[in-house]
């Protein structure tokens, strides 16, 4: 990346100012904006997250703030409720006090003198939820946001539920969640109240896993804040982007297809980061193109943001499959609409453990015959799928997929002859049967070389009991036939010729996602079941020419000091004598200095999952934070740790929280609280 310091414009930083809200509770906001802005005012851009501006958000914050306010515009990054130096607590993701508030925030700086009365929102996973779901209330003031790594709906295609299948990522984030909610405001800002702030945090948290829990299906709580309820809501121009390495790269196409307001899409490489800090890369001029958007949508100014293709992607060359890459090879391409009319759905029927040539007849008839596949998948199928979004960190992307294919059904393409590209979603319609009442299906496709390596392109899982929809999942009979469509997640891949597709069924996907109370064995009746790939042309449309994104720039980033090593782990281990299988990750900064306000900050994170044989009931899963605090004599440390584990009919969840002053525990709590299971 390259850091500019010289800017169009001169900025003043303001550290700690406080918004007041409709309810007099305050929140801390810190504002980058043009010296000039006094006497001649300048758009608005927030970002509202819970990640604490002051110190462990603060170095990436930099970056991009200053940067767009060297453009002409106030920048304003403000912690939730609850969070850094915000006053009140932080209950929960996406309540209505969290919108309200943000419709306060906005309100207000509208009405500030070095306002101009334009705003826009911008941000990533929770500050482009935020945005989005703000700009479905139409504030008077938005005209525009800018979202990453983000989704539209909340139960069907975030990190709690897949398929109506129970993900790891949420017990692992509410554990980040229930970490980060307690963590104590900063004394140098808010004085010796801090205490009183922190206490009032730790009495009235609670692991965050538990109202996820209580939520196993589609309700109102998961349609709340989900814009794909109603589209129609959002009136204001979006320019949306994700990566294909991300959990969250299906709503960037959603979002296209179904706004009918101005927008552009945008789907790299990357994991779960911003586009100009991609990785793996290539990481692109992201701020560049942040800047001309709010020129033109907050400024009025006519610079041809709009033209061009409205979605840009990187198309994924084929790579040896591995936990980590530096760098995606590939190319970008462009769609000039989404759906687009380049991609035509291409279906092919399965037979014995081969994906066939293209059908000519419509996928969905009646079974007359042909093989009947069975498998009962073991615990070990889903050790190395990874995690749901990649952070990158430690590396947490898919490992070979052979020693996943050996607990699965499996079929193959014959060798290609000709290249081929997907772009979007591939489906699996499945003619199927199961021997348990509870069941799940995990779809995998997989890009496998003349060697055999076989790397995961996407995925997509299914529980059964969710297969004519999430809100009133329907228990299975077995033995019954049963048609159900597994969606994957969307991906740009080519497939090079010598190269075979593969897709892989399985009946579990542990630790990835939960697994039913049974082990499954599932039947596939082959002659009724198909693959459907969106094709797109392997040349590129002459007339869809693309304007080439410029390299990474950002303002120089806080001078900070790593004072102890990080430490990144993520081990798969298996005892051979108790049949024990353990997936460890640990992820820890080490210990960091903020060098312009002396304060130190620590933050491990631990998650074990485990399972023994194929006990499906002896799965468990923990999440453990440890979050450090220091300076000048102040000490503070808070330790959370989150248990989830089950029987055939429940979950208990365990549950404890720790807060230190100076290595002297002065606060403590723990849970233990039985859930049913529903339909899971």
């Amino acid at each position: 990346m390259r850091f500019v310091s010289n800017l169009p414009y001169e900025t003043t930083e303001e550290e700690h100012v406080t918004i007041p809200m409709s309810d007099g509770i305050r929140l801390s906001a810190r504002i980058w904006r043009p010296v000039p802005s006094d006497r001649e005012p300048v758009p608005a851009v927030l970002e509202y997250i819970p990640y604490r501006k002051r110190d462990l958000s603060a170095v990436r914050d930099s970056i991009h703030h200053p940067y767009i306010a060297g453009h002409g515009y106030a920048c304003v990054r403000v912690d939730l409720r609850g969070t850094g130096e915000s006053e009140g607590v932080l209950r929960d993701e996406y309540l209505e006090q969290e919108q309200a508030d943000a419709e306060d925030i906005l309100a207000w700086l509208a009405d500030q003198p070095w306002c101009d009365g334009h705003t826009g929102m911008m941000g990533i996973s929770w500050g482009a939820f935020a945005a989005l779901q703000v700009a479905a209330r139409r504030p008077p003031s938005l005209r525009a946001i800018v979202i990453a790594s983000f989704t539209d709906d909340r139960y069907a295609d975030d990190m709690h539920y897949m398929g109506g299948a129970l993900l790891s990522d949420n017990l692992a984030e509410a554990g980040t969640m229930f970490a980060y909610a307690t963590c104590p405001p900063d004394p140098a800002l808010v004085g010796e109240r801090w205490r009183d702030m922190w206490h009032e945090r730790l009495e009235n948290t609670k692991p965050w896993a538990l109202e996820w829990l209580r939520h196993q299906r589609r309700d109102a709580y998961w349609e709340h804040a989900s814009v794909c309820e109603n589209y129609q809501d959002v009136r204001c121009p979006v320019l949306a982007s994700s990566g294909w390495a991300d959990g969250y790269s299906n709503a960037v196409t959603r979002l296209l297809s179904h706004l009918d307001v101005p927008r552009k899409g945008l789907i790299g490489p990357w994991s779960h980061k911003f586009p100009h800090l991609g990785e793996p890369g290539p990481a692109i001029g992201y701020l560049q193109e942040v800047v001309a958007w709010w020129d033109h949508w907050l400024k009025g100014v006519d610079n041809g943001v709009m033209d061009g293709p409205m979605l840009q992607t990187w198309m994924q060359d084929s790579v040896p499959p591995s936990t980590s890459y530096e760098e995606r090879p590939g190319r970008w391409v462009g769609e000039p609409t989404w759906p687009s009319p380049y991609i035509q759905p291409v279906t092919h029927p399965l037979s014995r453990h081969r994906i066939g040539a293209p059908a000519t007849e419509p996928s969905g008839r009646d079974a007359g015959g042909g093989d009947v596949l069975t498998v009962r998948s073991p615990l070990s199928v889903g050790q190395f799928a990874g995690k749901w979004a990649s952070y990158n960190a430690p590396p947490d992307l898919p490992y070979d997929q052979r020693e996943e294919d050996g607990g699965s059904l499996v079929f193959d393409t014959d060798v290609l002859t000709d290249p081929v590209e997907i772009l979007g979603s591939p489906t699996v319609e499945l003619d199927l049967s199961v021997s348990e009442p509870v069941a799940m299906v995990a779809a995998r496709l997989s890009d496998v070389a003349p060697d055999g390596q076989a790397t995961r392109v996407t995925y997509g899982l299914l529980n059964l009991t969710h297969r004519n929809g999430t809100g009133a999942p329907e228990t299975l009979e077995p033995g019954t036939r049963y048609r159900a469509t597994v969606q994957l997640n969307g991906v740009a891949q080519a497939f090079p010729p010598g190269h075979r597709i593969r897709l892989s069924l399985s009946t579990s996907y542990w630790p990835l996602a939960w697994p039913p109370p049974k082990p499954v064995l599932l039947t596939v009746y082959e002659e009724s079941s198909s693959l459907t790939l969106p094709v797109r042309p392997t040349r590129e449309p002459d007339h869809l020419p693309q304007r080439p994104f410029g390299e990474p720039e950002g303002a120089p980033p806080l001078a900070s000091t790593q004072l102890t090593a990080p430490e990144q782990r993520w081990e798969v281990k298996r005892d051979l004598v108790g049949d024990n299988s353990e997936l460890e990750i640990v992820k820890d900064r080490g210990t960091v200095r903020l060098d312009g306000i002396g304060l130190d900050t620590g933050l491990r994170a631990y998650e074990r999952y485990t399972a023994v044989a194929d006990d499906f009931t002896s799965v468990s899963g923990e999440s453990a934070w440890t979050m450090r605090f220091e300076r000048d004599g102040w000490n503070v440390r808070i330790e959370t740790r989150t248990v989830l584990w089950c029987n055939e009919s429940e979950f208990f969840v365990d549950a404890t929280l720790d807060g230190f002053e100076n290595d002297r525990r002065v606060f403590s709590r723990t849970w233990n609280e039985t859930l049913p299971r529903d339909h899971l």
